[in-house]
């Protein structure tokens, strides 16, 4: 496997860091080019959850994928959140559609995933490759930035439905003035936002299930496709549901009912004929 660890400078000269899993050239394989996926882990903005980055683009590479986890900025960090976060994505993607030849790569199947604040960030670039506000701002092109497909998992996409009240800081974080159109990015959904793809638990304590459902209204609202998958039990930062991501204070992790949704995302990337028909093998 080719595992590289850059650095990469986004639209607004700030540097930031990605992870990049590649799987070895083979040229005996029909699947000459491989889609991307690139991963967006949540942690309530001061940190990056591990169980949301390299286990998840693993568990994709384990099917045929090259996936890279991208650290966005954080609280903790230097400036705003916000457009930062978001130009960091959309110069992830550039970066890789520009290199696609190179690394084995079909520039026209790359794929962002991103749980919980991860989701707001991917929900963001979304917003921000099809504004032309920021195309202009930052002299980037939809083609080049946009991804050609999103999943979202228990993705929080409006600051006010939340099952926590901000502290001072972290109100001060997210409530710029000019940054408004970053609180609800539902409100950023056009008929140009790539297929989504959406899970999250009913049971959802810390990012309501309104969230969901608010960016499913938008996405039907523009016509845009998309699958949505809601699970009756299963809290929040559940990742992968599997036993190797257990952690002893959240029981709620390891579920295998909600593990499903990775099956499903596969079964729906397929559909798109983003991976090979013979996935269809390995469904029960």
């Amino acid at each position: 496997m080719d595992v590289r660890h850059l650095v990469l400078t986004n639209f607004n000269e700030r540097d930031f860091k990605v992870t990049y899993y590649g799987l070895d050239q083979n040229p005996n394989l029909d699947m000459k080019k491989r889609p991307l996926i690139l991963v967006f882990p949540g942690g309530s903005f001061n940190h990056l959850a591990q169980r949301e980055g390299e286990p998840v683009a693993l568990a994709y590479v384990d099917h045929g994928f090259n996936a890279a986890v991208v650290s966005y900025n954080l609280t903790t960090d230097p400036g705003d959140i916000y457009p930062d976060a978001g130009l960091s994505g959309l110069r992830a993607i550039q970066y890789f559609r520009q290199n696609a030849e190179r690394l084995g790569i079909d520039p026209e199947k790359i794929i962002t995933i991103g749980f919980s604040a991860g989701g707001h960030v991917v929900s963001v670039i979304n917003m921000m490759a099809e504004s032309e506000k920021w195309q202009k701002a930052f002299k980037f092109k939809h083609d080049e930035v946009a991804p050609n497909a999103t999943i979202l998992g228990y993705p929080l996409i409006d600051f006010t439905k939340i099952g926590f009240k901000l502290n001072s800081s972290e109100e001060k974080e997210v409530d710029h003035e000019e940054e408004k159109e970053f609180l609800n990015t539902a409100n950023g959904v056009t008929s140009q936002t790539p297929p989504t793809f959406i899970f999250q638990a009913y049971d959802d304590p810390t990012v309501l299930i309104d969230n969901s459902l608010e960016y499913m209204m938008a996405l039907r609202k523009h016509n845009v496709q998309f699958e949505a998958h809601i699970f009756d039990k299963g809290g929040h930062g559940f990742s992968l549901a599997r036993p190797e991501l257990a952690i002893k204070e959240r029981p709620w992790i390891v579920n295998p009912h909600t593990a499903h949704w990775f099956k499903l995302s596969l079964e729906w990337l397929e559909h798109l004929k983003f991976i090979p028909s013979y996935y269809e093998n390995e469904k029960e």
